[in-house]
């Protein structure tokens, strides 16, 4: 299944700060989850998370430290800000509302719909 753009545009600012708000973390290792938190569903680019990350950081909902690691490259890790955390909740308002909406309107497994307004 590929999953339209819109969709993984809409999602993708709720997506990176719930990640970072599990811990820090650096791009490639954002991805990997991403592709991990979907069952290898949204494979996103670089080019579709590092300008997000770079947005959330003007934003002030992340900030980023270049650190070390012995015996691997120096890489940049991103981490959620308090602001950060309360776009987060936000966000989860947002979705939550939209999902319930779908719920209500999608068909159930036995095929009928969850709600019809008395049309039904």
């Amino acid at each position: 299944m590929k999953v339209a753009k819109d969709l993984v545009a809409a999602s993708a600012t709720p997506m990176v700060l719930g990640i970072l708000a599990e811990e820090e973390s650096y791009g490639y290792a954002i991805l990997r989850r991403i592709n991990e938190l979907s069952a290898g569903e949204l494979d996103w680019t670089e080019g579709l998370l590092y300008p997000l990350l770079h947005r959330l950081e003007r934003l002030g909902h992340v900030e980023s430290s270049w650190q070390s690691v012995a015996g691997e490259r120096r890489r940049k890790y991103y981490r959620i800000t308090r602001g950060g955390l309360v776009e987060l909740a936000e966000q989860r308002r947002q979705w939550e509302t939209v999902v319930g909406a779908l719920r209500e309107v999608w068909p159930r497994s036995d095929g009928r719909a969850l709600s019809l307004g008395g049309l039904a």
